[in-house]
């Protein structure tokens, strides 16, 4: 029995250029809903960039140029009168190196219910505790919210900031190599994390750890050199994979 998939959003011939470089081309492929998506491939095949498409992080970038569709809710999210604010409120970010605001635990998670309008202390209190609670980090630091973030370990500052990001109730949750600054115990915190996310949020996720792909995710896309060379069920793609190039990569052959 099959099981019918939901798309959560659609990559339609997508093509990328910084200035007169190209680093995305023609790539078209679906993200499933509440399903973990991996993109895998060698260091500068276009991965991060990808993934920054999909909630318009490239914008930020000086002669930035994206051609091709992201369909989201229906719309298109590259048009010119895409609201850029919704999309990334519904499209949450997490970073490479864990990046938490120098404020204290409580103002980390409480500071974008506020800027989207949430004043009442005892609102914005059931917010930090459960975005705590989702990320696993409640029971390590309930009775140290009022101090700095700062003092966090690694990987509690990643857990932190997977919290942040649940904090404005996305529908997707991206993570840019979230474990590649962790050691393998926080690494294993964060995977078990994403399994459970899972549940509730469609999560895309770039890891240059291929195990992590082949652990943590249902699905798997395989870029190199800017373009998407395979896409298909992880166990698919890792145990029996259709283009040599894919199987040269997950074979260690080169990358």
């Amino acid at each position: 029995m099959s099981e019918k998939m939901q798309t959560r959003m659609n990559i339609e011939n997508l093509s990328l250029w910084y200035d007169k470089k190209q680093a995305l081309i023609d790539v078209s492929m679906p993200v499933y809903d509440k399903k973990v998506t991996a993109i895998i491939g060698p260091s500068g095949c276009g991965k991060s960039t990808l993934l920054r498409c999909l909630n318009r992080m490239n914008d930020i970038i000086n002669k930035c140029r994206v051609d091709g569709k992201i369909i989201f809710d229906g719309k298109d999210v590259n048009t010119k009168n895409a609201d850029v604010v919704e999309l990334r409120k519904k499209v949450g970010m997490v970073f490479q190196k864990p990046n938490p605001f120098p404020k204290t635990i409580w103002e980390n998670i409480a500071y974008a219910p506020k800027i989207h309008g949430i004043k009442n202390k005892k609102k914005l209190d059931g917010i930090v505790e459960k975005c705590l609670k989702d990320a696993f980090l409640w029971e390590e630091v309930h009775d140290r919210l009022d101090l700095s973030a700062m003092g966090l370990s690694g990987g509690q500052q990643q857990r932190l900031c997977i919290a942040r990001a649940l904090s404005i109730e996305p529908e997707v949750i991206l993570m840019d190599e979230p474990c590649s600054a962790l050691d393998p115990i926080a690494t294993a915190k964060i995977e078990d994390l994403i399994r459970i996310l899972v549940k509730e949020y469609t999560v895309v996720i770039v890891t240059h750890n291929m195990q992590q792909a082949a652990r943590v995710s249902d699905y798997t896309a395989y870029m190199y050199l800017g373009k998407l060379i395979e896409f298909g069920k992880t166990k698919q793609i890792f145990e029996n994979p259709k283009e040599e190039l894919t199987e040269n990569y997950i074979t260690g052959r080169f990358g």
